[in-house]
């Protein structure tokens, strides 16, 4: 069995906009968020990060989390309304930051047992999983959501992405590291913050209840890096290279190619020298070697990238602004994770 899934709602909060359209329509015009955050860097200034502009700074860590991938789940609630949402089987799957200091793996089922409690307050057939983790994580969710589907789950997933560097000890860990993007830093990114979240089922299940297909998920796939961060040679783009290939492995490439790429990719030297190495390897896949990288707008959005990326592809097929009808997010983590996922407008199937 191969199910076809589709996207049919989606959520965001960024530092750009409080909803998926607000949010796409900023990174769009190329609006940035950049601005000065109370925490004194080495230097004794102020740094510069990418905040929800409705978090109080005395906030932290998980606590500006919870309330961003909250906010997206109002968003899917409004969008699918109460009786598709809470009316039947409903699985959550979310994509959260790895473990690093100032987010803890309690840090990490804290979020997962505050989102459940949410949910079960509104319906007993509810299951939230973690299912990924960094940037890549909610890519891995999607894998996830069409191998179920293509096994007979016949149900419908919320996949939800959330991250927030915005913790001291994480700031101090990015300066300790040279990843905090400050003067001196020649490789180092802008810390964001956020949440996405992307609605998923069967196309057989979204004919039955009637809903409009926003995308149709034509690939998912991950893959390992073996060369990380700290290797000698840096990476050479293999296990992302993979990645790209199983997520296209569906696409006549004679015929078929890809559109528009959205990339993680933050000004770290170690991500963009991966993008050149697979742009070489898999030429064919794409109709050429640009790339969109919304960090410039809303700063490193960790988790929530993989989520966030699907709703700026699915905004601008709604919006009738796409390149084309085919669109790959593509995302990295730390762990060496990496993930791609191609979802193409509906009218092109």
């Amino acid at each position: 069995m191969n199910a076809q899934v589709e996207v049919v709602a989606m959520g965001a909060r960024t530092p750009v906009g409080l909803t998926a359209a607000s949010s796409a329509a900023s990174v769009r015009a190329g609006i940035s968020r950049y601005a000065e955050y109370p925490f004194i860097d080495l230097r004794g200034e102020r740094v510069v990060v990418a905040a929800d502009a409705l978090l109080t700074t005395r906030l932290e860590g998980r606590e500006r989390l919870l309330p961003m991938a909250e906010s997206v789940l109002d968003e899917l609630e409004a969008e699918l309304g109460e009786k598709v949402l809470y009316g039947g089987r409903l699985t959550v799957l979310l994509a959260l930051p790895e473990t690093r200091p100032g987010f803890s793996e309690n840090d990490a089922a804290w979020v997962v047992q505050s989102l459940e409690a949410r949910l079960s307050r509104k319906t007993s057939k509810v299951s939230v999983e973690l299912a990924g983790r960094g940037h890549s994580g909610a890519i891995l969710a999607v894998e996830q959501v069409v191998k179920e589907c293509s096994e007979g789950r016949d149900n419908l997933f919320l996949v939800v992405g959330a991250d927030s560097y915005h913790h001291p000890e994480t700031f101090v860990w990015l300066e300790q590291c040279r990843r905090f993007a400050q003067p001196g830093v020649r490789s180092g990114f802008v810390p964001g913050e956020g949440a996405g979240g992307l609605a998923l089922m069967s196309a057989g299940l979204r004919r039955r209840l009637g809903f409009p297909s926003g995308a149709i998920v034509r690939g998912a796939c991950t893959a390992q890096e073996a060369r990380l961060r700290d290797s000698e040679t840096g990476s050479l783009g293999v296990g992302m290279t993979q990645a790209v290939q199983g997520a296209v492995a569906r696409l006549d490439l004679a015929t078929e190619s890809v559109d528009t790429v959205y990339a993680d990719i933050n000004g770290e030297r170690y991500r963009s020298e991966e993008w050149g190495f697979v742009a070489l390897r898999a030429p064919k896949v794409w109709k050429g070697p640009s790339y969109k990288a919304p960090s410039d707008c809303w700063g490193d959005m960790g988790a929530a990238f993989g989520a966030l990326g699907g709703v700026l592809a699915i905004q601008s097929f709604a919006r009738g602004y796409a390149r084309g009808p085919r669109a790959l997010v593509m995302a990295g983590s730390d762990s060496g994770l990496r993930g791609a996922m191609l979802l193409e407008a509906p009218r092109a199937a």
